[in-house]
């Protein structure tokens, strides 16, 4: 897949595995949009990589022209219960020196294109802070619908943080059961 200015979206490889984990760390240690609050080791976000893939869900990177990976998106479980099975929860982080470039909004429409793809129907996000409007006006612009607030679930940085939701359809959304064409 291809994107702005020489950007290339594809699926991540074990070789991108230290990148990813250099792009989350820094938001671990200096944002809210996560609320771990030490960053994963290498071997950490491996280990995540393989059980996403394991359980069929999309790991992809953002590559430059320089052929340097400046972001990653990804989609997981929003619940293990069976009924959830149609719905992924999106993870989207960009380099610092790439934000604010459409480098995360090429890797979000990548991202749902791909889970539309895989049959699922529905993409949660969970975002970190209720003041983060950056990052809830770029789901907004991407389709998803802010459904509510969890008020101060999430404490980092000294402060009670706020976790906002947002979802959009994928596919057929809820028009059709599963595994049937709409």
């Amino acid at each position: 897949m291809s994107g702005a200015a020489g950007l290339v979206v594809r699926a991540s490889t074990p070789a991108d595995v230290a990148t990813i984990a250099a792009i989350y760390g820094h938001h671990v240690v200096h944002g809210l949009a996560s609320f771990e609050r030490e960053p994963p080791t290498v071997a950490e976000m491996a280990a995540r990589r393989r059980a996403l893939l394991d359980s069929g869900y999309p790991q992809l990177v953002a590559v430059n022209a320089d052929g340097a990976v400046i972001g990653f998106a990804q989609a997981g479980v929003y619940r293990p219960r069976a009924a959830y099975r149609h719905t992924v929860e999106n993870t989207v982080y960009v380099a610092p020196e790439a934000a604010r470039r459409g480098v995360g909004r090429v890797l979000l429409a990548a991202l749902i294109e791909d889970c539309a793809a895989r049959g699922f129907r529905r993409m949660i996000a969970v975002v970190g802070d209720s003041a983060n409007s950056a990052s809830i006006g770029f789901h907004e612009s991407l389709g998803f619908r802010r459904v509510g607030t969890l008020r101060s679930v999430g404490y980092k940085f000294d402060r009670w943080v706020d976790s906002v939701i947002l979802q959009r359809p994928l596919g057929d959304g809820d028009r059709t059961p599963p595994g049937v064409a709409g």
